[in-house]
């Protein structure tokens, strides 16, 4: 435990250090916030940072390796001395209480998640292989693209740019894989919590004007979107329903509160509406994928942030458009569905602020409802409305193609087009029209009752909230970016009743869907809750919220109760935050076989090993290493490719690699220019028929541990 924490403790340095060199740059662009942005220093730094390295490596500028990070960094530091200068930004003793409580707090949520996850720190299981598998395949590259470690020579057709981010984290603080991996996921927590709190303290004091409350505020925010569930956790209290996947509401369960928790399983209240997928923070905290929609929480918070300081600061500019441009194109290169989404939100606020509908009079610094209702009956109000409207889109639009083109090269989208829920009979004769897809017997809907368990903690908050906002006179900005929120929110819950992406699955085709849209919903509501809380117990009647709050906030926030101590075995074995340490107890051989790889084979050759279906424990040795192998993960592959043919072209040829006669085996070797044999117990029992002794003539045995051999393949 005390190696884990002074390696935590490095690993801390450096994202400190990162946060240093850009606080000019966050002081600038949150100004208005009450810690002038160090909060987002950070992650805005891993940004720009990633992104300079990624496209200097794309190009073949730079290589990818600890040199190039730190030459990028000192640029940084030059750039920044200048926009501290340029600026003449000060530091007060204020501002040094402040950063101190922020990195306390930022310390503090990194040091307890990896104390945490080092109950449970395995690399091992759900989707942790493909992740882990992308980060060590970037480890390895010298230039990008990286290549897809499940499908050479092709390079990863997914969102890859968050694992970038960590594999950049991983190169720059020299810890290995293994434990970075954990200590990523307990980075993005902390950053969680402290994005969470500053943008929650900082809107409560632009609208309370009341330090306590902007603090606890701040407080709950964080809690609520790093710890918090939903309504689903009322279950504990309840005789189970069976089948599981087959829910019924609550009440026509029997009360049963001496069984409590009644063998309650925290992953329902993330799969309760059937054949959907809705997860949440805390969740994904918890089974520790570092999924695209986990690694882009920090920029989320990050895009969030500077799309409230156009609030604060009462204006937009091509500036702040260049630089909000800049983080959709991140989001979209980490988790395709939020640069889509924040776009959006971008566009509303575009549309609000530049049309004049917002503009505050001289003399007030508040926003009247019939003022925007005057406004918007003015023929210049329209004009205005659509000139500026059109100018700021395509400008956002064209600076975000700009970014997202060296990584779109490389790409291709495997959404296939966007599905109509409950399409009429008469087209789905037709089919498709342009994009749209009509389809046969696609007539999932969501019950009202189970949305409600799922959101109705937010809902009861906000519909209370927008209830005292529009008896208002007079509305501070701050209100009306929580109503953005509410109301952008509401669109991705409901747009899964409507509409799906078009993917590979065909019972669970709106899962992906409601799955990405939800998630961000839920990170907004949380920030909507936590404010709406505070400002319902300053401006509403208290004795009434109190008991209210107190039960709904109990149900959320029981939820770490039961997901936490399932996956961490009630934290009573601590275990260490090395996440390959699993292996040396089930498959001790493939465990020094791994080792040994990482240390003695530099590159990218490819390696030939068993292959197996998605989810299981076939590919570990390429997923462990970043060494590509003729083909991984089927059902992935047929995902990324959008067609099935390509890992079926391969499946025959991989059996016959390690079964097939000896000339066939050469003309496959040459056919995947394959450079490592890997045989171990898996490949034994997949390939019963395994031919051993034609890879001696192959090649040269250059590792071998009881039945554990690695043929190096001879050069031609």
């Amino acid at each position: 435990m005390i190696n884990d924490f002074s390696i935590a403790l490095i690993w801390w340095v450096y994202l400190f250090g990162i946060g240093i060199i850009f606080i000019p740059l966050s002081s600038v662009l949150f100004g208005k916030f009450f810690d002038r942005g160090y909060t987002f220093a950070k992650s805005l730094g891993l940004c720009i940072l990633t992104y300079l390295i990624y496209i200097l490596g794309t190009f073949h500028l730079l290589p990818f390796n600890r040199i190039s990070i730190f030459i990028v960094l000192s640029v940084a530091i030059l750039l920044n001395f200048y926009i501290f200068k340029k600026n003449k930004l000060k530091i007060s003793f204020k501002g040094i209480k402040i950063i101190i409580f922020q990195e306390i707090l930022f310390l503090v949520s990194l040091l307890i998640w990896s104390y945490v996850k080092g109950f449970q720190s395995d690399i091992h299981g759900l989707e942790k292989f493909m992740d882990f598998g992308f980060m060590n395949s970037i480890l390895r590259s010298t230039y990008f693209p990286p290549t897809d470690m499940w499908f050479p020579p092709y390079s990863i057709n997914y969102y890859y740019f968050g694992h970038l981010v960590t594999a950049v984290l991983m190169k720059l603080t020299n810890i290995n894989s293994f434990i970075a991996y954990n200590l990523m996921l307990s980075t993005i927590f902390a950053f969680t919590a402290c994005s969470a709190f500053s943008i929650g303290s900082t809107l409560t004091y632009e609208i309370l004007k009341i330090k306590k409350a902007s603090f606890m505020t701040g407080i709950l925010s964080a809690i609520l979107v790093t710890l918090g569930g939903n309504l689903h956790t009322i279950y504990a209290f309840f005789l189970q329903y069976a089948p599981p996947e087959n829910p019924v509401p609550f009440w026509q369960l029997k009360l049963s509160l001496s069984s409590f928790p009644n063998n309650y399983w925290y992953p329902n209240a993330t799969r309760f509406i059937p054949f959907t997928i809705h997860e949440f923070p805390s969740y994904s905290f918890v089974v520790s994928d570092l999924h695209g929609h986990v690694l882009d929480i920090p920029f989320v918070f990050l895009t969030l942030a500077l799309i409230y300081s156009i609030f604060l600061i009462k204006k937009i500019t091509y500036k702040t458009s260049a630089v909000i441009a800049f983080m959709l194109a991140i989001m979209y290169m980490t988790n395709a569905w939020d640069g889509i989404i924040y776009f959006l939100l971008f566009g509303i606020v575009i549309l609000l602020w530049k049309s004049d509908l917002l503009k505050p009079k001289k003399s007030s610094h508040t926003i009247r409802w019939y003022d925007i209702a005057q406004r918007l009956n003015t023929v210049k109000g329209k004009k205005n409305y659509f000139i500026s409207f059109i100018k700021y889109v395509f400008f956002a639009g064209f600076l975000y193609f700009i970014f997202t083109l060296p990584f779109n090269l490389h790409f291709k989208p495997f959404v296939s087009g966007i599905g109509i829920v409950c399409p009429p009979n008469f087209f789905v004769h037709i089919g498709k029209i342009g994009p749209f897809l009509f389809e046969a017997n696609h007539c999932q809907r969501s019950p009202f009752w189970m949305l409600i368990i799922l959101y109705g903690f937010f809902y009861i908050y906000a519909i209370a909230l927008v209830l005292k906002i529009i008896r208002l006179k007079k509305t501070p900005p701050g209100l009306i970016y929580v109503l953005l929120l509410i109301l952008l929110s509401t669109i991705l819950i409901a747009a899964p009743e409507f509409i799906y992406a078009k993917d590979i699955y065909p019972a669970h085709y709106r899962a992906n869907t409601m799955f990405k849209l939800g998630y961000q919903a839920f990170i907004m509501l949380s920030l909507v809750s936590s404010f709406a809380i505070t400002y319902l117990f300053h401006k509403g009647k208290k004795y009434i919220w109190l008991p209210i709050t107190f039960v709904l906030l109990g149900l959320v926030l029981m939820y770490p109760y039961f997901s936490v101590n399932s996956y961490f075995g009630d934290l009573k074995e601590y275990k260490g935050l090395n996440g390959l340490e699993y292996l040396r107890t089930i498959q001790p051989y493939d465990y020094d076989a791994i080792l040994w790889i990482q240390k003695n084979i530099h590159g990218q050759p490819v390696l030939l090993e068993a292959q197996g279906d998605s989810y299981t424990d076939f590919e570990r040795i390429s997923a462990n290493t970043g060494l590509p192998t003729p083909l991984g993960w089927t059902v992935h592959e047929w995902l990324w490719r959008g067609s099935y043919n390509y890992p079926q072209s391969r499946l025959e040829d991989i059996k016959s690699l390690y079964e097939g006669p000896l000339t066939q085996t050469r003309f496959l070797i040459n056919k995947y220019n394959i450079s490592y044999i890997y045989i171990g117990e898996m490949e034994r029992t997949k390939y019963p028929m395994l031919n051993i002794e034609k890879f001696n003539q192959l090649g040269k045995i250059v590792y071998k541990k009881g039945n554990t051999i690695l043929y190096k393949i001879n050069e031609k």
